[in-house]
């Protein structure tokens, strides 16, 4: 006897909606970190880690798959068309600003704004990296206690000494 069972949609459609969502979670913050990141001392490395990434996924993989290509929107859009969803534009970027605005955005417009943008982060946070790298570098090697002098004029920056005097204009004596 043969026993006919239906395949349930419900929970694979349940987990192509989780994933839709946690790729647009992960795609967005993404896209936030990568246009600030760089503002952030503490968040300088990684942003220059993760805007280098991105920009060399759009020319990278670009010139295999096509210029501003981007995994991300690539994995979000065979999700998206698994759920049924058809005509998704080539910009995760137009996508959403479509969805949220309500206007259909010149795609021209957005991928301009999106390069230039992606290309001002990649410059800031390359700049400032090297800033850092030299302004390091300028501070010399860390004392015994691992304080750096400041550069150019001999006093320690960081923790201030025990015990150490502090005139009434807050300078160390």
């Amino acid at each position: 006897m043969h026993v006919h069972q239906e395949f349930d949609l419900t929970t694979g459609h349940l987990w192509l909606r989780l994933l839709d969502l946690a790729l647009l979670g992960v795609h967005g913050s993404l896209l936030i970190f990568n246009a600030t990141g760089w503002a952030w001392k503490r968040t300088r490395k990684l942003h220059l880690a993760t805007i280098s990434a991105t920009v060399a996924s759009w020319f990278g993989l670009g010139a295999l798959y096509g210029w501003g290509y981007c995994p991300l929107t690539d994995w979000h859009w065979r999700v998206k068309r698994a759920l049924g969803e058809t005509g998704l534009p080539a910009s995760w970027v137009k996508y959403y600003l479509d969805r949220v605005g309500g206007v259909t955005w010149d795609p021209v417009v957005v991928d301009a704004v999106v390069g230039a943008t992606g290309a001002a982060a990649l410059a800031l946070a390359a700049s400032l990296a090297l800033r850092d790298r030299l302004a390091g570098r300028a501070a010399g090697p860390p004392d015994a206690q691992g304080l750096r002098p400041r550069a150019g004029c001999g006093k320690v920056q960081g923790r201030r000494a025990a015990g150490a005097a502090i005139t009434s204009a807050g300078e160390d004596e």
